[in-house]
């Protein structure tokens, strides 16, 4: 299944199975890509928030104008930091983000329970490292790839380039055929590997 990918100098599409990784500083605005992605020719998609919580997520989606009824949340803050949950149908919960376990189970759920076009952002690599570690990060993401493989199903993955150091950052690049850089002035570069 092919994939329609609305992000500038990007090809235009992408086959289920294909993990994109967006590169970013720290202070990158990233929701611009981040909702492009998900509203783009999709019948569903899977938020896992480890920077914001749910509410604060719907508030992005409602801004940039993203169909939430096609939208699933995992908001992995709010149980840790004592805030108010409401789970429903369309939120869930995990202890904090270091849960990784949760987060790859939850994953699966979603692209289980949901068919047509699946896409997962994992917002982000970076905040899980801080809670977990870079090791346990890397395997969580190789099995979130091969569940995105698995169900045909595509993903968008942030990692912020300056948190960590050059060897980490190489072998998160090395997990991906598609990878997007945005530098601090918003330019992206795209390196796509169709092998």
């Amino acid at each position: 299944m092919d994939y329609t990918l609305a992000i500038d100098n990007a090809p235009e599409t992408i086959t289920g199975g294909t993990g994109v990784l967006l590169l970013h500083p720290s202070i990158g605005e990233t929701d611009r890509i981040d909702t492009d992605f998900l509203k783009t020719d999709t019948d569903n998609f899977f938020v896992v928030s480890t920077r914001t919580t749910a509410r604060e997520v719907e508030q992005k989606l409602e801004h940039y104008d993203v169909d939430e009824s096609k939208a699933e949340i995992l908001d992995t803050l709010s149980v840790e930091r004592g805030y108010s949950r409401r789970p429903s149908d369309r939120v869930h919960y995990v202890a904090s983000p270091d849960d990784l376990e949760g987060v790859v189970s939850k994953t699966r759920t979603f692209l289980e329970d949901h068919g047509g076009k699946r896409r997962v952002s994992v917002d982000s690599l970076t905040e899980m490292a801080y809670y977990a570690d870079d090791e346990a990060v890397f395997e969580a993401t190789e099995r979130i790839l091969g569940l995105l493989d698995e169900f045909d199903g595509v993903g968008l993955f942030h990692l912020s380039k300056e948190v960590h150091d050059e060897a980490v950052l190489e072998r998160f690049r090395g997990l991906f055929d598609l990878v997007l850089d945005l530098d601090v002035d918003e330019n992206l570069t795209v390196e796509f590997d169709e092998g």
